[in-house]
């Protein structure tokens, strides 16, 4: 690696070096980004267990200057290797499940099947090596004083990373920037469903709150889950925060309220379908509606400024295009993923 003395933050990012082209490793790094290559239960379009890689590529042409924080590439941020261990196992399984929901979307169901219920079994046994994983990794950063995040992958992938910091917080919250509010319960048989992860989180006792914004894609079940929580879910829907700046709000008072749910400290999940599409067009379930991309990280940044602080984020659902030379949808990702680990930094008195 580069020395940090040397290091030319105005120069052509170096592909020899880690994300961004930044001069740290993941031993030394003070924010460690985990990659997770995977995207074994998505339900409408692949792509997203790319989106690590392709958000790498991408990361060597973002500008390190941040106006709100000078410096702020030294911090000290790094990604660990790409884990080709997850990235084959998801192979391996991805048209396990794509054979088993056209099974379900054929009618049947594992229930009554035997087959469809050994392959049930063994992609569940398959998302929760993946969990383990994760945790495993999240645990090593964490123990050595590094701030972890995930990069995913679906939305299932920063379960492990939630569980790992639920055993060290007496009490948090979750930030959920979204198109979907991720609260069925085991949705298409799939216990760690990417439509699930919320669902799954808000098992930990010590997550007190759960705040969803940008939230527009739902179901009955998720709607009822959130009006019966007393309070532990906050959902800030699409359609509601429009109709407010509609009818005369500004989008700082509403993110005065969002950010008022928060409890001190702040996990901050964020999926890039939350974004309005045209910014994440290839993203696995588009949805139209959506936050545009200065708002999204607005928000963040009045969590940072509040006094809260960030104990850990994630970056989910980028999936690169099909067209090799399109590279939008990771370099929003890339900027996306930059930006919020200087507000995690921010958050944690690191400037």
């Amino acid at each position: 690696m580069t020395d940090i003395r040397t290091f030319d933050p105005n120069s052509v990012g170096q592909k020899t070096e880690n994300i961004f082209g930044l001069p740290f490793t993941a031993d030394e790094a003070s924010i460690v980004v985990i990659p997770v290559p995977w995207e074994v239960t998505v339900s409408y379009r692949e792509g997203t267990a790319s989106g690590p890689e392709a958000i790498l590529a991408a990361s060597y042409q973002v500008d390190l200057y941040d106006p709100d924080y000078v410096d702020a590439w030294k911090i000290g941020l790094a990604m660990e290797e790409i884990p080709d261990e997850i990235r084959q196992l998801n192979d391996e399984m991805r048209p396990t499940a794509e054979e088993y929901i056209g099974m379900l979307e054929e009618g049947h169901t594992a229930s009554d099947n035997a087959p469809m219920k050994q392959m049930l079994e063994k992609i569940n046994a398959s998302c929760e090596k993946m969990n383990d994983w994760v945790q495993e990794r999240a645990a090593e950063q964490l123990d050595r004083g590094a701030i972890a995040a995930v990069l995913g992958g679906d939305h299932s992938t920063p379960l492990g990373l939630i569980r790992e910091l639920a055993k060290r917080h007496d009490s948090f919250g979750i930030l959920h920037i979204d198109a979907h509010a991720d609260l069925r319960d085991a949705y298409e048989g799939f216990t760690y469903s990417h439509a699930s992860i919320m669902f799954n989180a808000i098992k930990e006792p010590t997550l007190t709150k759960l705040v969803q914004v940008g939230i527009r894609d739902y179901c009955e079940m998720e709607s009822d889950l959130v009006l019966s929580s007393n309070g532990r879910i906050v959902s800030f829907y699409d359609r509601d925060i429009k109709t407010k700046m509609f009818e005369g709000m500004s989008w700082m008072h509403i993110c005065q309220e969002i950010v008022s749910q928060l409890p001190d400290e702040v996990y901050v999940s964020f999926d890039i379908d939350g974004l309005d599409p045209k910014l994440c067009p290839n993203t696995g379930t588009p949805v139209p509606g959506g936050l545009e991309y200065e708002q999204a990280l607005y928000l963040v940044r009045m969590v940072a400024e509040s006094g809260r602080v960030i104990i850990g984020f994630d970056v989910n659902e980028v999936a690169p295009s099909s067209n090799d030379e399109d590279e939008w949808d990771a370099n929003v990702g890339a900027r996306l993923l930059y930006r919020l680990a200087n507000l995690t930094a921010k958050s944690n008195d690191q400037f």
